[in-house]
Formats: structure tokens, C-alpha cells, sequence
């Protein structure tokens, strides 16, 4: 058979009709479903902190936190939409925001999707974000406006610039109001995040905690049952596949989008394959697939910091032959890349930081040891293949001019 007569039949079988999926969109991760299993009791109580705004009454700013895949995104989109609907219902005043800050990128670009979801013109680029606060200020004193503003990932916001400004701003803003108020929910993945913001911001920013931990075995094969039945043609997908997928990922912190991955990723190998059924074996190669995917897209979005700190380890493990660089070193290397690449470099308490987060992600292993009454230390070493970071870094414009550059703050060992 030829190439053109393979694809049309490739597109032909699909056009048919899929045997596998009623709706595949069921298992994405930006679906809300009517029903979230297993978070009633976050569901209750965020929905309790916004509550009384329905009455104009002003309520607490809120921080959402936990890992990935805890339903911190879905249970605040589910709360937000039932409340704003339920203002319209009742001809209430307000305002509902929702801004992804790593997607928004930088302070001016989330700020500009707050003051367009209340209908100010903003243009794209051009005012200081100072600028843009005051008429912000403005319209919200002239209108006498009530705005919830949810800000998800909002560790992004200090991660890419190394400081709090427009959160600090953020929470302070009702205090240069006459009329109408602000109310923020912040949403993070970052357990240590708080760690890192000036103590006025948290003391405001955290005035009410909505605390997710991660899903058991028996609660991700709940949630998947539930899409499964949505998703899937009646029959096609048996109970020890999702059982399967809910282990899984029940033993990667209890993450339901990877649960939903693997049993999404199943099921698209099954179609292509021409299979009837999704079975264990298709779950097995979909677990390939997404943990290759997943490491990818972690390192193509994280953030310009992290970027330099993973750069500088690979440069000390590859260029310096340093099988096992010390914090010092790192920090070194990457204070030679920022100025390389015209940077303000973060801290070394900062940096530190960075390398701790890169070791939950898997993408670096540091390891503390002890020199006895000369202190501790942290031994660094790259937790990815050196092939997955040149493919992935080269594609960036910042980082992937530095695979060539030697420092000279660290000698070769």
C-alpha cells in the first residue's frame, strides 16, 4: 500500500466514527465537569469565603495551594462559575476574573487581563505597570466595582522576576479605594511558596487557606470511572485499566491529570492501532509516552531562573566534567550566565530554592553532605538525560546560545 493510500485510509477510518470515544474532551485537563468527586469540602469552603459578596459585603482575600492535580484549578473555576451566575441571578454588582499568570507571562500582561475582564481599554503594551494600577484605582473608585480576581499559578508571578510587587500591590489595593473593593484567591502549585513572599504580602494574601491534598488510589479511580463513562463507548474501557491508571498515578502524589493522561493517551493508542478495547497493555505504553511528554513540556515552561540554574548544572557536569556540583559552584555558574544574558540574578537563598524545586520535579537530584564541622552542602546532578536538555533548551531563545559558554568563576575538576 502507498503512503497516499495508507493516509487515506487513516482518515477514512476516522471519519467513520470513532470505536473508542464517545468524547474525548471529557478527559482533558481545562474540562469541568458538573460533578468533582472527593472536594466537597474545598467546594464549601471557598464557596463560604465568597458567599457574603453576594450581599456586598466585603470577605477575605484567599490562598489556594497543593500539588499538581489536586482539583485546585477545576474547584475554583466550578466555585467562581456557580457564583457568578448566581450574581446575575440577583442583579449583584460584581465582577468575577480568572488569569493563568504563567500563561499571562509577565506583571503587565496580568494585570491588563484583570482590567479587560471588568471592560477597561488596555492597551497591549506601551504604560508602566504603575500606570495601569492607577487606572485600575480609577475605574474602580468611579464605578464603585466589586472584583474577585482568581490568579492562578501564582508563584510564576515571583518566580520569572524575582520579586512580589504586583502581588504586594494586589493586596494592598483596597487601601487606596474609596468605593468598591478587591478581593483576591490565589492558586499555587508551590507547597513552599510562602516561603518566598515579603510577610505583608502573605499576611494579607492568606487571610483565609484552602489546603488540597493529593487523591488516594480509590478517589483517582472514582474521578476516572466517573470521565470514563463520559468518554468512552459503553464496554471499550474495563474496570482494571482505570484501576490500573489510578495506581499509577496515586504513586506520583495522588496527580489526577496524570490519571486522566494515561487513560486519555490509552485510549488515542487504541484507535490508532485499530484496537476494540483499552487495555493494560495499552496503559503500560501510554505511561511511556506521557512521562516523556510531561519532562518535555515541564522544561520548555519553566521559568528563565530555573532555566540558568538546570543550564549551569549542566555545565558543570558536562563542560567542567563535575559529577556532582556544590551549591556554591552552581551558584557561580549561574551568576556568570545572567550576566551573559543581561539578567539581574536572583539571591542565593533564591537559587537554592530553584534547586529544591528542580528535585521534586525530577529534573535535578541534590542531595545533602555533610563536611563535618565545615558545614553542609548540597551534591547536584542532572536527574534528565543530557540529550533530553540540548533537544528541549536548544529551542529557546535566551538559554540555547549558552550550551557553548565556559566559565571561568569554576575550574575543571
Amino acid at each position: 500500500m502507498s503512503a497516499k493510500d495508507a493516509l487515506d485510509s487513516l482518515f477514512s477510518r476516522y471519519l467513520s466514527g470513532s470505536r473508542i470515544f464517545v468524547n474525548r474532551d471529557v478527559l482533558k485537563h481545562d474540562y469541568i465537569p458538573d460533578n468533582l468527586p472527593h472536594r466537597g469540602e474545598q467546594i464549601q469552603k471557598l464557596g463560604g469565603i465568597l458567599a457574603p459578596a453576594l450581599n456586598k459585603s466585603k470577605i477575605s482575600n484567599a490562598f489556594i495551594y497543593g500539588k499538581t492535580g489536586t482539583g485546585k484549578t477545576a474547584v475554583t473555576k466550578f466555585v467562581l462559575s456557580r457564583f457568578e451566575g448566581k450574581a446575575r441571578e440577583i442583579n449583584a454588582p460584581l465582577d468575577v476574573c480568572y488569569v493563568n499568570c504563567r500563561l499571562s507571562g509577565t506583571n503587565y500582561r496580568v494585570l491588563a487581563s484583570i482590567c479587560k475582564s471588568v471592560g477597561m481599554e488596555v492597551p497591549f503594551t506601551g504604560l508602566a505597570t504603575g500606570e495601569l494600577l492607577d487606572r485600575f484605582k480609577n475605574f474602580i473608585n468611579l464605578h464603585n466595582s466589586i472584583i474577585i480576581v482568581a490568579l492562578d499559578e501564582m508563584d510564576a508571578l515571583v518566580r520569572d522576576r524575582g520579586d512580589d510587587d504586583l502581588l504586594y500591590e494586589l493586596t494592598r489595593i483596597n487601601e487606596g479605594l474609596r468605593n468598591g473593593w478587591v478581593a483576591l484567591v490565589g492558586i499555587t502549585n508551590d507547597v513552599n511558596f510562602k516561603e518566598f513572599l515579603d510577610p505583608r504580602v502573605l499576611s494579607s494574601l492568606s487571610e483565609e487557606e484552602v489546603v488540597f491534598k493529593p487523591y488516594l488510589a480509590n478517589e483517582l479511580f472514582d474521578i476516572l470511572q466517573e470521565r470514563a463513562e463520559m468518554a468512552f463507548i459503553k464496554g471499550v474501557v474495563e474496570e482494571g485499566t482505570i484501576r490500573l491508571c489510578a495506581a499509577l498515578a496515586a504513586g506520583e502524589h495522588g496527580d489526577a491529570r496524570r490519571a486522566l493522561d494515561l487513560l486519555r493517551v490509552a485510549g488515542e493508542l487504541a484507535e490508532r492501532l485499530g484496537r476494540d478495547k483499552v487495555d493494560e497493555e495499552l496503559v503500560r505504553l501510554a505511561q511511556q509516552k506521557v512521562e516523556h511528554d510531561r519532562m518535555t513540556e515541564i522544561l520548555k515552561s519553566l521559568p528563565i531562573h530555573s532555566k540558568l540554574v538546570l543550564m549551569s548544572v549542566f555545565i558543570l557536569n558536562t563542560k567542567l566534567e563535575v559529577n556532582g556540583a556544590i551549591t556554591g559552584d552552581v551558584y557561580n555558574v549561574y551568576s556568570e550566565l545572567c550576566q551573559k544574558t543581561s539578567l539581574e540574578p536572583l539571591t542565593q537563598r533564591r537559587v537554592s530554592g530553584l534547586i529544591n524545586e528542580l528535585d521534586v520535579l525530577g529534573i535535578l537530584n541534590a542531595r545533602v553532605v555533610s563536611f563535618g564541622r565545615y558545614g553542609r552542602t548540597k551534591k547536584i546532578r542532572l536527574g534528565v538525560p543530557e540529550r533530553v536538555i540540548m533537544e528541549i533548551l536548544s529551542e529557546d531563545e535566551i538559554v540555547g546560545r549558552l550550551f557553548s559558554f565556559s566559565p571561568t568563576s569554576v575550574r575543571k575538576k
